[in-house]
């Protein structure tokens, strides 16, 4: 059963000819049409298209925080928080010298292993390409994952960092964003880790209101159990 998936917006022509609509599709004259923004998926005889509802679409030099599923020869599978599956070659860890026969993938990077990787190829008609190549990328030894919505990220990060520095500095705690909506908070104290944990859900909740910065410092700053 062969599957061609691509990435479509409401009004685009996925395909023509005999194909049988079936989720988040119309069909007008012989055209195929999306009603949805989302992922196509041709089938032998049917075409849907999978909602993209609060999932993350890879750019390219994003940060992302990604989890290992599984693994080849060749190469991990992260999950992303996308209905795309990023691939981190294992010549990106191991090197050049890196030998498919040699080298065993599960001795660096293990099923259930986070960590912070940029997208460094995507092209939506494929899987994207991942490294941890770069400085402060790599396996996340430590640290706690919060899961938010993608579209609130900006608000966590704040006007030129202000956000993530007010919850860092308040609570001691290190937190690293991914552009995916997965953040990891990493913290020497239970209370300031649990502080930090709370902010970063708040932002979550009520990034469209006006005084969030103020609701921030206040919770912060608030000494009793939370």
């Amino acid at each position: 059963m062969e599957s061609k998936r691509k990435y479509v917006i409401p009004g685009d022509v996925i395909t023509t000819g005999p194909y049988r609509p079936e989720q988040n599709v119309i069909l007008e004259g012989d055209k195929i049409i999306s009603t949805v923004i989302g992922i196509s998926e041709i089938f032998e005889d049917s075409i849907k298209v999978i909602p993209l509802t609060g999932k993350y679409i890879p750019k390219i030099d994003d940060l992302v925080i990604g989890k290992i599923i599984s693994h080849t020869s060749l190469s991990w599978e992260l999950d992303i928080n996308s209905c795309y599956v990023g691939f981190l070659p294992a010549q990106d860890v191991f090197g050049r010298d890196f030998s498919a026969h040699a080298d065993e993938l599960s001795s660096k990077l293990k099923t259930g292993d986070l960590v912070a990787a940029r997208i460094a190829n995507f092209d939506r008609t494929r899987d994207p390409l991942v490294t941890i190549s770069d400085r402060d990328l790599g396996k996340i030894d430590s640290g706690h994952l919060v899961k938010i919505s993608t579209s609130k990220v900006p608000r966590l990060i704040g006007k030129k960092g202000s956000m993530i520095q007010i919850i860092e500095m308040a609570t001691g705690a290190a937190i690293t964003i991914g552009q995916n909506g997965w953040v990891v908070v990493s913290c020497d104290t239970p209370e300031g880790l649990l502080k930090a944990k709370k902010a970063i859900q708040l932002v979550d909740e009520k990034a469209h209101v006006a005084n969030l910065t103020e609701q921030i410092k206040e919770m912060l700053e608030y000494k009793g159990e939370l």
